[in-house]
Parts: structure tokens; sequence; C-alpha cells
């Protein structure tokens, strides 16, 4: 059993096939989906792909580069959304995808910040763990879960310091990893992603984007999850099964709605 805690899966790179990727993950040993949302506009085909889809489970997020198109009275519907999917078996599982991106050329650091830390507050005052997006922005994501403390979470393609994981490790985060990992180049990645201890992995494929190594940089779908799994066991020196088993398990205890899908 593998999980992919970050697929977006109601892309539009996917509109065409959607069923049979689902199919294929399935038949590749993945049986639960986590999908997030990026923007208010997506919230709907999210919680339509993930009610279509079994073992599809939503989250609902303003990305930090969508913001710029954002405003409060999104903040106010994901609220709302977040409120109305505490229930039923399409229950959203995490807040997200949210937090902040420096990678960018001139970010609005001021405006991702106060999206961030609003959307904290949500996933706080509704007991729900956040997916979230640390690109080039590790210190000051961590600054801002010191001060508005959530039950949790996943840090969504991590490749920060083993100092900077020990941090999200003691708030009660998993770090998440996925076709990085794949290439001989990320030595930080494969080196941190064979170190820390297993409790603390979960899987991902990020699909569309992030695709491992042997894609070649064509579309990601999430049956690249079994190979990226196995790649990992690899670098661990662990059978494969019992990282599937351990990484699956982690990412239910640290998104506990998640299990209502077994």
């Amino acid at each position: 059993m593998l999980t992919d805690t970050h697929c977006h899966l109601a892309a539009a790179e996917f509109a065409a096939d959607r069923g049979e990727l689902v199919a294929a993950a399935r038949a590749a040993g993945v049986s639960r989906i986590v999908v997030p949302a990026v923007e208010r506009a997506n919230f709907a085909e999210v919680r339509d792909c993930c009610t279509r889809y079994a073992g599809c489970a939503p989250a609902y997020g303003i990305h930090p580069l969508c913001v710029a198109q954002a405003d409060e009275t999104q903040l106010a519907d994901l609220r709302d959304w977040i409120a109305q999917s505490a229930a039923g078996p399409q229950r959203v599982v995490a807040v997200g995808e949210i937090g902040l991106d420096f990678f960018i050329a001139e970010p609005d650091v001021e405006r991702q910040e106060h999206f961030f830390v609003e959307q904290l507050k949500i996933a706080r005052d509704a007991q729900l763990p956040v997916l979230l997006h640390v690109r080039r922005a590790v210190d000051r994501v961590l600054r801002n879960l010191r001060r508005i403390r959530v039950p949790g979470g996943i840090a969504h393609a991590f490749n920060g310091s083993r100092q900077q994981a020990d941090e999200f490790i003691g708030l009660g985060f998993k770090l998440g990893f996925g076709g990085s990992l794949t290439f001989r180049g990320s030595r930080r990645i494969r080196e941190l992603a064979a170190a820390l201890p297993l409790a603390s992995i979960v899987l991902e494929t990020d699909a569309p984007d992030m695709p491992p190594a042997w894609l070649g940089g064509s579309r990601n779908t999430p049956a690249q999850l079994s190979g990226i799994a196995r790649m990992l066991a690899e670098l661990r020196g662990i059978d494969v099964a019992d990282l599937a088993m351990a990484t699956s398990v982690n990412a239910g205890v640290v998104l506990p709605r998640l299990r209502s899908l077994d």
C-alpha cells in the first residue's frame, strides 16, 4: 500500500485521461491520493475529483503563487468551505497547499505571508493539519509555525537542512519526498531521505509536476510513486514493501482523516 500525499489530480493536465491515470496508480500499488487545491477557483474541481475516484482525499487552500489574484473574501470562502467539508465521505483532510515561495523573482513577501498566516489560523481553528509549500522559505515558514500552532502537517517537497528537518519534526510535521530524490545530483535530498527517521517521512509525486528522473521531464503521474518508493528503499537499504507500509502509516498519523479511506 502506497500513499501519495501530494498530487494535483484535479489539474487541467489530467483532464483527458484522469480515470486511466487513477487506474494505473492503483495497479502500481497507490491506494490513497491526497489532492490539494491551489486557489479558490479549483475548490469544486478538487471536491468533485475526490468524489469521483475512490481513495482520493481533498485539501483546500490558496497556494503562495496564487495569492496575487486572491482577496479577503476568498479567505472567508476557505473558512466556510473547510467547515462545510468537515463531515461526509469526502471530508477535508488538511488545509493546503499553503505556504511561502521566495524562489520566484521579486516575490511579494508581505502578501504571501499575510495569506499564509491567515490560512494557518483557519487550520488552527479547525484543528486540521496543513500541507506546506516551503520553496526557498523554510526558516520563514518555521517562524510562523512557531507563532501559530497547528496540529502538524507535511512540509511538501522538503529541501532544507537536517536542522530544519528536525525543527519541523519537533512541531509535529512529516517531510514529503518525491521525484527530486531520483536524481543522482540531488545529493542533499538523497542524504536526508536516507538518514532521517523513517517515522518522519511521507511520499509524494506532486504530479503533474516534479517528474522523477526516468520521465525525462515529461508529465508526472501518481503511478510513478512506486518507482520513487523503490529508489528510497534502495537508499535506505530496506525492503520496498516495508517502506511503503511505513510511509503510508506515517501519512495516516499526520493526516488522521485519511485513515477513513482504508
